[in-house]
């Protein structure tokens, strides 16, 4: 496992080792121990999530205030996405910078996205199945969403057309309006 530090401290980007021939491929998806060390702290996931998404739908940007606030470990398990982190915590130095990172079933990265940022993915492929392990448990009442497009962050989404969004995403709030961490 190599792991790849990224503009915005604590976010941290995963290649596994992965052994192949013409008979198919292997690698470690998640191994406890080395996530760990690789993070610098015990992370205890207590659930798997799994979504799929048709090209162009956009899912994002989607974060749980505290005490609720969640990590998160994601990839991409067939096709391709472009995978937004935002940070959301007004305190750090990098706050309201973004980072993108394509994942997909073939390079097999996958994304550590800390309790303090906002993520969002957008579908490139024909289709994509996204699962995440998460450190909390969804928890209605600190659910939030920053709208896709806020001006004040300004994401370089590689979009060519209007991204299809769910009604939740319709009525993200702006940055300016938005709970955030401290």
């Amino acid at each position: 496992m190599k792991i790849i530090d990224t503009a915005i401290a604590d976010v941290k980007i995963i290649e596994p080792a992965v052994f192949g021939d013409d008979r198919g491929f292997f690698f470690e998806s998640f191994n406890q121990q080395r996530f760990d060390e690789a993070i610098g702290r015990k992370i205890e996931f207590v659930q798997d999530n799994h979504s799929r998404s048709s090209k162009g739908v956009l899912r994002g940007l989607h974060y749980q205030m505290p005490p609720f606030a969640q990590g998160k470990l994601v990839r991409c398990t067939a096709g391709e996405i472009f995978d937004v982190v935002v940070d959301i915590r007004k305190s750090a130095p990098t706050f309201l910078q973004w980072i993108g990172v394509h994942l997909s079933a073939e390079n097999k990265k996958q994304l550590w996205i800390p309790p303090g940022f906002a993520h969002g993915f957008l579908t490139l492929s024909e289709t994509a199945e996204v699962q995440y392990k998460v450190d909390e448990y969804w928890h209605a009442e600190s659910d939030r969403s920053i709208i896709w497009n806020d001006q004040k962050i300004n994401i370089n989404w590689p979009l060519h057309i209007m991204p299809q969004l769910s009604k939740k995403d319709e009525k993200a709030q702006k940055v300016k309006d938005a709970d955030l961490f401290s």
